[in-house]
């Protein structure tokens, strides 16, 4: 709805209102719960409503917060812009020149004659609820100018007093997306990304909250910077009582130097407001990712990946048997890992080199490639194409082909360097061997890897700093191979899960979640992950008993159920596994397969349940039907037996069944008896007593899982 220059956009139980009035940028004067239809005589008495007081000692009139703040206008916090061209206009005053406005969507265009600067500013509320920002900044100077120097643009939401506390994530490799929150007071809490790649410690949503908020309870409002290169994300509040969330890339000094006509885009910025907690704040992201033209709509092949079974040691027929044990127990895409290339037998030489290593595979990958077609299986394969070995033909022969200052070689990391692929003849030679080596095997599917962060990352031989170049690149590079392909499937992995944002996800299929399989482990790290992506986008497999990266043991159905709430897969060398392993995975692929419509297009759901040791998860169906559940035990309890445990997201006035869900149903605890609902093979309870009540959950084993099935009666 437009009226004059108040645009109110309404969307999913979200309502945005931004006050265009005067000659300046946009202020965003209400962005959170739906307020209804509202009168164009409502709307300015609420834009009048919000007007603050000048207080003493501050400048005579009050201080507009606009989408990109600005020095000029009084605003003394971190501004939305920042640069300058020779050292002058280092503070911009844009004038609004147009406002185009839809439905849901606004365009704004303003320019600074001073700083010879062009703005044009991009907003929308998405179907799913979603705000969405991004903005250009265009050099209008002419050719006897200095070029203007972007230094940083960031854009904001503000959000309201209530917000006491932050949560944001961190991490490392093994242990993505570790929660962290504290009181939102007066400061900045400024988070930066200088990995050149999204980061296993990187923010994945900033959120501000009500005191103590939950998976479903309190109102929440986040913030994602859709980008996979350098970022910087922050929550700011002010003693003059503004709060917000920021938010954009972060550019390395002298990356961006705009010449006459020259323009730079910001990623998308993303904003998700949940009334209800932190649950209906990543339904939005899901729901907006599932909205979309390219979202992998089809039934989300069991994927068998032979890394952690086979490593380097790539024997034909060794493989061959693991597609046989893989085909046996119901998977349905085998991608062979890193070692297939030329030199590749460690991880000390070859990457660069994507040709077939004809020593291992005389006849190429196609004898294995038409044995697990003839299986029934897909066929896929690993590259990791933004990197070099030393020990490599490529770069013993273009060593200029990597990021670095132009005076050194960057310190090595994993025994490789990074490859400039805004280097013209860099990008030609991966797309022609990436493009080549897709056709010639008929690839469906590729695990794109990326395993190093970026140091003094830069372009030879200049030295100028390179990231964002690089990673425009690599989106390039990704748009014209699917362009050329439109059946090939990607995933996202980095380090296993440093690459996992909305900007890689606009042009890949999944991410590889972490490459930590410890169930354990991934309980945590697929539940945080999940505040952004939903289930058939996080790659998650059942490895072997003893996990590669922890060395724990966990039991069958402790692995299986933990990467049931996922893209499903297996990492474990099969051909080791006991008979009776093997027919305990098949049921659970099985079970995987008959509940995959389900578990990716349901609503995912999160109990807060009181005791830390115990954790509840589940998906109901979108027209609550049915849903599955996970109740996890992750350590001892204090209580035993345990209380009871709340299963959310069902239609309160519905009445469910209530049961054990096979082969997840087992409990193996140290109970004498079963509990009686259990005994009985179930309950039938209102969706209303369900959530509000719960059941008595069953006594188990620590790091062990049981499935409860709902099925609307």
């Amino acid at each position: 709805m437009r009226d004059g220059t108040f645009l109110y956009f309404r969307s999913s139980g979200t309502s945005l209102l931004l006050d265009g009035t005067g000659t300046g940028l946009p202020r965003v004067a209400h962005w959170g719960p739906d307020l209804g239809e509202l009168t164009p005589d409502a709307l300015a008495a609420l834009v009048r409503a919000d007007l603050p007081q000048s207080p003493s000692n501050t400048l005579d009139e009050p201080v507009p917060f606009a989408l990109l703040p600005e020095h000029s206008a009084g605003w003394l916090g971190t501004p939305g812009l920042t640069g300058h061209r020779a050292g002058a206009d280092f503070s911009t005053a844009f004038t609004v020149t147009s406002l185009d406005a839809g439905e849901r969507r606004a365009v704004v265009l303003a320019e600074d004659a001073t700083a010879a600067l062009a703005l044009r500013l991009e907003i929308e509320l998405t179907d799913a609820g979603l705000v969405r920002q991004r903005a250009t900044v265009t050099s209008t100077a002419d050719a006897s100018a200095a070029p203007f120097t972007l230094s940083g643009v960031l854009l904001a939401l503000p959000v309201p007093d209530r917000a006491t506390e932050l949560l944001d994530m961190t991490g490392r490799h093994l242990r993505e997306r570790s929660p962290q929150r504290h009181a939102f007071t007066i400061g900045t809490h400024l988070r930066e990304n200088r990995r050149g790649r999204t980061g296993t410690d990187a923010v994945t949503v900033h959120v501000a909250g009500t005191r103590d908020f939950g998976f479903r309870h309190g109102e929440v409002w986040g913030l994602h910077v859709a980008w996979s290169g350098n970022a910087r994300s922050l929550a700011e509040r002010t003693n003059g009582g503004v709060s917000l969330l920021a938010g954009g890339e972060l550019l390395l000094a002298g990356e961006v130097a705009l010449g006459p006509g020259e323009a730079y885009t910001t990623p998308w910025l993303y904003g998700s407001y949940g009334r209800t907690g932190l649950d209906e704040l990543a339904g939005r992201f899901h729901g907006h990712l599932r909205g979309r033209a390219t979202h992998p709509h089809g039934a989300r092949p069991v994927t068998l990946n032979v890394w952690e079974a086979v490593y380097f040691d790539h024997g034909v027929e060794r493989l061959k048997r693991l597609a046989d044990a893989a085909a046996e127990v119901g998977a349905e895409r085998y991608v062979l890992d890193d070692g297939w290339f030329r030199g590749r037998r460690d991880d000390h030489a070859g990457l660069g080199d994507w040709f077939v290593d004809g020593t291992v595979w005389p006849e190429g990958l196609h004898p294995l490639a038409a044995y697990v077609r003839g299986l029934g299986l897909e066929f896929g394969l690993w590259f990791e194409p933004e990197m070099v070995n030393a020990d490599s033909d490529l770069y013993r022969a273009h060593p200029e082909w990597i990021l670095a200052t132009g005076g050194r070689v960057p310190p090595e990391s994993r025994h490789q360097q990074v490859l400039d692929l805004a280097h013209p003849e860099c990008y030609a030679y991966l797309l022609e061997r990436l493009d080549a080596l897709v056709t010639e095997y008929d690839l469906t599917y590729i695990k794109w890897d990326h395993n190093r962060d970026l140091v003094e990352a830069g372009h030879s031989p200049t030295g100028q700093a390179g990231v964002h170049a690089h990673t425009e690149a690599v989106y390039r590079l990704l748009d014209e191979l699917r362009a050329r392909h439109p059946r090939l499937e990607i995933e996202s992995c980095s380090s296993g899960g440093g690459r996992v944002d909305l900007g890689i996800l606009e042009r890949t299929d999944r991410v590889w979640t972490s490459d930590c399989i410890d169930a354990l482990e991934r309980q945590r790290i697929q539940r945080w992950t999940g505040l952004l992506l939903p289930p058939e986008l996080l790659g998650s497999h059942v490895g072997a008993p003893e996990a590669h990266t922890t060395g724990r043991t966990h039991t069958l159905g402790f692995r299986a159920g933990t990467a049931l709430f996922g893209h499903f897969g297996i990492e474990w060398d099969l051909t080791r596994a006991s008979a009776s392993d093997k027919a305990e995975l098949a049921g659970w692929i099985a079970l995987y397969k008959r509940l995959r419509p389900l578990l990716h297009t349901g609503t995912v759901v999160r109990g807060d349940h009181p005791d830390p040791a115990l954790w509840v998860h589940g998906v109901v169906a979108e027209d609550g039907s049915r849903a599955v559940y996970t109740l996890a035990q992750m350590a001892t309890t204090v209580q035993s037996p345990p209380g009871r445990v709340s299963l959310p997201g069902l239609l309160p006035d519905a009445d469910y069944r209530v049961a054990p869900l096979a082969p997840g149903g087992e409990v193996r605890g140290r109970s004498r008896r079963e509990l009686p609902w259990w005994a009985d093979g179930g309950v039938t309870l209102p969706g209303r007593v369900l959530e509000a009540v719960g059941v008595r959950a069953p006594l188990q084993h620590p790091e062990a899982l049981v499935l409860l099935e709902a099925v609307r009666v």
